[in-house]
């Protein structure tokens, strides 16, 4: 797989931002963004509200993202476009989901909303919303080669990769969540044993951008990390982790590799599990 084959500069958006069959999609932390301004033509999903189960801590299910879809005015056989602030960190989750559900065409716009917005490029305000014909859209079966789970990640200690993507304050159990995210927390803090501590915005440049795969591959091999080795990677709730899946899987090529969407607010709430304090 080549970048082109999972990512598009803004170039190919301003060529294909009145194409039909190329549906933009917006998905930020701070979900009122879209709300301001926006690409042309793009449409937005609500990571709190689209993407969660609205009872079970649990993402959406099949028929709920077929639904979610369908709504959206997304087909199957559309080329989906996937960006978002901060450098992608919400557009780089849903894209998880979108490979977690099977849709055949999907892609990050390289930097999102950051370097858009840094080349001075046009946006909308945020009342002009698209209007895009309901489809049936139809998701094939969770993907579970790409999702892990609590037991995986226990048996994974000592014996395969554990990237956890956190600050080091929340590796070291300094805190159990950034500070303006603080709604959902684990009992305990610290982290899984074995893991090696890589946060996951050291993979963008300061423009939002993707770092070229040798600085991608020197960043992870540099912390010990063996890109030959099974990988599960994890940080509190999915959704940091999901942006280092999509640099280890979709840009460095790397096959077994997982997300635990649980992560350590998961994990760092279960009993009896070993636990470990302090860095690397």
């Amino acid at each position: 797989m080549s970048r082109s084959d999972v990512l598009v500069d803004a170039e190919w958006v301003e060529a294909h931002i009145d194409d039909p069959k190329v549906v933009l999609v917006e998905v930020d932390e701070d979900t009122s963004a879209y709300d301001k301004n926006h690409i042309k033509n793009a449409v937005r999903i609500d990571w709190k509200q689209d993407l969660q189960d609205p009872v079970r801590r649990d993402f959406v299910d099949q028929e709920g993202f077929e639904n979610l879809l369908s709504a959206k005015g997304i087909a199957n056989d559309d080329t989906v476009v996937l960006y978002g602030g901060n450098n992608n960190w919400f557009a780089a989750y849903a894209y998880w989901y979108f490979k977690l559900y099977g849709h055949g065409d999907v892609r990050l716009l390289d930097g999102g909303r950051k370097k858009w917005e840094l080349d001075s490029r046009d946006l909308v305000d945020g009342s002009d919303v698209p209007e895009r014909p309901a489809t049936a859209y139809r998701a094939k079966p969770q993907d579970t080669s790409i999702r892990a789970f609590r037991d995986e990640v226990v048996d994974a200690i000592g014996t395969k990769n554990l990237v956890d993507v956190r600050s080091p304050d929340e590796f070291s159990g300094k805190l159990l969540a950034p500070a303006h995210l603080p709604q959902e927390q684990s009992q305990r803090a610290g982290h899984v044993p074995s893991a090696r501590n890589i946060p996951w915005s050291k993979s963008a440049n300061d423009d939002g951008t993707f770092k070229s795969d040798d600085e991608l591959t020197e960043l992870y091999q540099g912390e010990g990390v063996d890109l030959g080795t099974d990988t599960i990677a994890y940080c509190r709730i999915g959704e940091r982790s999901a942006h280092t899946w999509f640099v280890l899987h979709e840009l460095l090529g790397q096959e077994n590799v997982k997300n635990y969407d649980g992560s350590w607010t998961e994990y760092g709430s279960l009993v009896g599990v070993p636990v470990e304090l302090g860095s690397n």
